[in-house]
C-alpha cells in the first residue's frame, strides 16, 4: 500500500507543478487578444478615454488585475517547487515542514481561484459591452486584429478546476498518508506485544 501512496504523491507533486506552470503560463495569455485587439483603438495613450471603439477601456482597466495576477502565480509556482523542496514528492513520513508546504499550496491555489474568478468575469462583462461593429471597422481600416472570443476569459472555468483538482489530491493525499502511518503504528504495537 506504501507504494501506491508514494507513486501517487509522486505525481500529485508533479501535477501541482504543472498545473502552476499553466497559471503562470495563463497570466501571460489573458491580456495576448485584448492587446492584438484593443490597443490600437487608443487615440491617446495619455487618456484612454479617447477612443476609436466604445467600451475598449476595459483593456487598461484590467492592466492592474494582469500585474497582480502575474505575480499571484510567479508565488504559486513558487509554492509549488516548495513541494519538492520540503521533499512532499517523495518523504515516507511527513513532518512539519511538508505539512506546512501542502497546506501553504492549498490555500494559495483556493484563494487565486476564488479572487480570479470574480475579476476574470467581471472583466470579461467590461469586454462584452466593446462595441464590436466599431471595432470590426477599425480593425479592417487599420488592417488590426479583430476577434470577439472570450476564449481567454472562459479558459480560466479549467484551468482553475484542475488547480482546485491538484490541491484536494494533496490534501486528500495527506490524510491517506497518516492513515498509514497510524496502521503501521498499530502493527508495531501489536508485534512489540506478542512478543512480550
Amino acid at each position: 500500500m506504501y507504494k501506491k501512496q508514494l507513486t501517487a504523491q509522486k505525481i500529485i507533486c508533479l501535477a501541482a507543478i504543472i498545473v502552476s506552470a499553466v497559471v503562470f503560463i495563463y497570466s501571460l495569455g489573458i491580456m495576448t487578444d485584448l492587446y492584438d485587439t484593443l490597443y490600437s483603438t487608443m487615440r491617446n495613450t495619455n487618456d484612454p478615454t479617447q477612443t476609436d471603439v466604445p467600451g475598449s477601456i476595459v483593456y487598461y482597466n484590467m492592466q492592474g488585475f494582469n500585474g497582480a495576477f502575474l505575480n499571484a502565480s510567479i508565488g504559486l509556482l513558487l509554492l509549488s517547487l516548495l513541494l519538492i523542496i520540503t521533499n512532499t514528492n517523495v518523504r515516507r513520513k511527513y513532518y512539519i515542514g511538508n505539512y506546512v508546504s501542502v497546506g501553504l499550496f492549498a490555500a494559495a491555489s483556493v484563494a487565486i481561484t476564488v479572487w480570479a474568478h470574480g475579476q476574470i468575469e467581471a472583466y470579461k462583462a467590461q469586454f462584452l459591452q466593446v462595441d464590436f461593429e466599431a471595432l470590426k471597422e477599425h480593425a479592417e481600416m487599420w488592417n488590426t486584429a479583430y476577434t470577439e472570443s472570450t476564449f481567454w476569459f472562459d479558459v480560466h472555468y479549467l484551468i482553475f478546476g484542475l488547480l482546485l483538482l491538484v490541491a484536494a489530491a494533496l490534501i486528500a493525499n495527506v490524510f491517506w498518508k497518516r492513515k498509514l502511518m497510524k496502521e503501521e503504528q498499530d502493527l508495531i504495537r501489536q508485534g512489540k506485544e506478542a512478543t512480550a
